[in-house]
């Protein structure tokens, strides 16, 4: 078994990481842009929209929720899903400042 050392990165790493991981689905992207576009919804919506199970978009939404994208509130039976907008905000600031630094200016390529 395989013994990750991620505590071992700074706290910047690990986010950056975190965020990548939970956008690094297509269905995950395609629930993001589902919810961008409809700003809320109940779980079955979502399963509708993607050519997915239930159970597999449960799991896509579970990402995203631990990852702070979305939030979930519980209405009876249903659990309606929208973007975390402060969050949302916040990993496009951590992305954005990670991909924008400084690159190397080598005067050769690698």
């Amino acid at each position: 078994m395989a013994i990750t050392k991620v505590s071992e990165f700074n706290t910047r790493e690990r986010k950056i990481a975190a965020l990548c991981k939970a956008l690094a689905h297509p269905a995950r992207i395609a629930i993001i842009n589902f919810l961008i576009k409809r700003k809320e919804c109940i779980c079955s919506d979502v399963v509708n929209e993607l050519p997915l199970s239930q159970s597999t978009v449960s799991q896509h939404l579970k990402e995203l929720k631990e990852a702070g994208l979305i939030v979930g509130d519980i209405d009876g039976p249903r659990v309606c899903y929208c973007i975390d907008k402060k969050r949302w905000s916040e990993a496009g600031g951590i992305i954005n400042l990670f991909l924008s630094q400084e690159t190397i200016k080598a005067g050769k390529r690698c």
